[in-house]
Order: C-alpha cells, then sequence, then structure tokens
C-alpha cells in the first residue's frame, strides 16, 4: 500500500521526560514505530521542540502522508497546549493536531470510552477519575518534593534518605553506593544543584527491586504504595470503578502493587508498561467518528 497517498495517517506520540514513542497507524495497523528523546514544554521553547521534530521526526514520516496528529506528553499543561501544537505544525501540515497530557494518554489507554480510575507510575505519579469522555475529578500529584507517592522518584529519594541517615541493614548501604559510584557529596549535588533531580532519583528503583527480599526494602516500597493509594486513589469512586495503572514501576511492581491494593479491598484493572498499546487501539476505525475531544485539563 502506498501510505504516501493515504489520508488516514495517524500519528501517536506518548512523550515522556527520557523518550518519545511515536507510532504512524493506518486502519488501526501499525505502519512504523520509533523513538526520539522526550520533549517538555515545561523546559524547552517552541523553537526548541520544534528543531528536535525537524531534525530526527520529520525525515522518518517525510514520505507519509500524516492526516492527524495526537500527541501525549509530560508537561503538556493547557498553558503549554498551544506551543506544542505549533512546533509540530511547523514541520507537518496535518488536518488535525491535538495535544493531551500524559494523564490523559493514561485515560485513553486504560479505560478508553469506559469510566474507570487511571494511575499513572513511573517517574512520577499522577491519577484520575474518568467517566468515559473526561476527567471527573484529579487529585494534584504536587511532585516528588511534596506528593508523587509511588513513583519512581519517590521509592529513590526515600532509600537516598535511609542510606544517607544510616537506616538500611549493615552492608546495604555500601552496596548501594558502589553499584551506583555514589558518595554523599554526589547525592546532593544532584539532587539539589542539577536539572532532572526526580530522573536521577527514579533510577535508583531497580536497587529496591533488586533487594525486594529484604524486610526494610520492602517496607520502602510498600509503605510507598500504600500512601498513593491513601492519599490519592482512595478520594475517587474506587468501590465502583477498577483501577488501571501504566508506568515501569507499576510494571515491574505489579505483584507488591496488587497486594497492597488487596488489602485495602481497591480492585486493580489492567497494569501496563506503556499507553502506546493502549492509544492504538484508542484509535482504531471501529471507533471512528467517537475520536476524543482536545481535552485541556
Amino acid at each position: 500500500m502506498n501510505y504516501s497517498q493515504s489520508g488516514k495517517n495517524i500519528l501517536i506520540a506518548d512523550s515522556g521526560a527520557t523518550k518519545t514513542d511515536w507510532c504512524l497507524t493506518h486502519g488501526g495497523q501499525i505502519v512504523q514505530q520509533f523513538s526520539t528523546k522526550g520533549f517538555s514544554p515545561v523546559y524547552q521553547s517552541e523553537e526548541e521542540i520544534a528543531e528536535e521534530v525537524r531534525l530526527h521526526v520529520y525525515p522518518l514520516l517525510k514520505e507519509k502522508k500524516v492526516r492527524s496528529i495526537h500527541f501525549y506528553g509530560t508537561g503538556c499543561i493547557p498553558e503549554k497546549i498551544p506551543l506544542v501544537k505549533n512546533a509540530l505544525s511547523q514541520s507537518f501540515p496535518a488536518e488535525t493536531i491535538c495535544v493531551y497530557s500524559d494523564l490523559i494518554a493514561a485515560a485513553h489507554s486504560l479505560c478508553g470510552h469506559e469510566a474507570g480510575i487511571a494511575c499513572i507510575l513511573g517517574t512520577g505519579s499522577n491519577s484520575c477519575e474518568w467517566n468515559g469522555k473526561e476527567i471527573v475529578k484529579q487529585i494534584s500529584p504536587l511532585g516528588f518534593i511534596l506528593g508523587d507517592e509511588g513513583s519512581g522518584a519517590s521509592l529513590g529519594k526515600q532509600l537516598v534518605s535511609d542510606a544517607l541517615k544510616n537506616q538500611l541493614p549493615e552492608g546495604l548501604k555500601d552496596a548501594f553506593l558502589n553499584e551506583y559510584g555514589l558518595t554523599t557529596a554526589s547525592i546532593i549535588d544532584k539532587v539539589y544543584r542539577q536539572p532532572f533531580p526526580s530522573r536521577f532519583l527514579a533510577g535508583l528503583a531497580p536497587f529496591l527491586m533488586k533487594h525486594l527480599d529484604v524486610p526494610h526494602i520492602r517496607r520502602i516500597v510498600t509503605r510507598s504504595f500504600s500512601d498513593f493509594f491513601d492519599r490519592n486513589v482512595m478520594q475517587y469512586n474506587y468501590q465502583k470503578n477498577k483501577v488501571n495503572f501504566v508506568g515501569s514501576i507499576a510494571w515491574h511492581y505489579a505483584d507488591l502493587l496488587k497486594e497492597v491494593a488487596h488489602q485495602k479491598n481497591i480492585g486493580i484493572g489492567e497494569i501496563a508498561q506503556s499507553p502506546m498499546p493502549g492509544l492504538i487501539r484508542f484509535y482504531q476505525p471501529a471507533k471512528a467518528g467517537r475520536e476524543p475531544p482536545e481535552v485541556t485539563r
């Protein structure tokens, strides 16, 4: 099939802090998939994002006729949506360019057109109650300093704090610092002076997974998940709706996440590593005419 002549090509993008996954679909079938660096409209200008798209995205798609673009991204808050749309439109004269937050990505991917609770547990955390069309309630995540319970950054912060305050079991502090080549001074620098401290902290989460059989480590993770449910999910109508998750932390710690949820009588639905498969389903032809309105919440 000559996709360059098609008017049905839909480009879906899922952009996180470190990378953006792109998927071009035609009639619900995957035509092309690739990844580029992540975009952050909070930290990048329209010109910077436009240049990245021009250099690293457009060349891979220039032979394809892109009819519509649905871009989901971290930092795509209402006031930043025009910035991202303008940046994309400089390379792609698509008929439709819609920009959504990463939380809408979770809702579209996990819940689709049905009601449910959509949660993100990755570098950061977020959640909302979804009625099948829009967010009806959202508890602010507040970032890793004030919130982001259950996230990789929150887990990493607790691990670092316990290590530097000598709260870890004997030998584990040295094992942790040696594995990542860290010192007290370097940790302070990365957290308080270097950009993207949450990314650094989340990168320490694999150490917790590796030592999950250590009671102290297991308590760190369990407590963080419990806080996520208590301070976020249990403010939604969780008795009626399934609680669904997307993100690397939810995926890799799925068993423990389900265990904590069960203790609180919370029903878990889907747990996905990435929202992209669900987003591809969301834009399949069977749902033609039911594509979501542009959401700016």
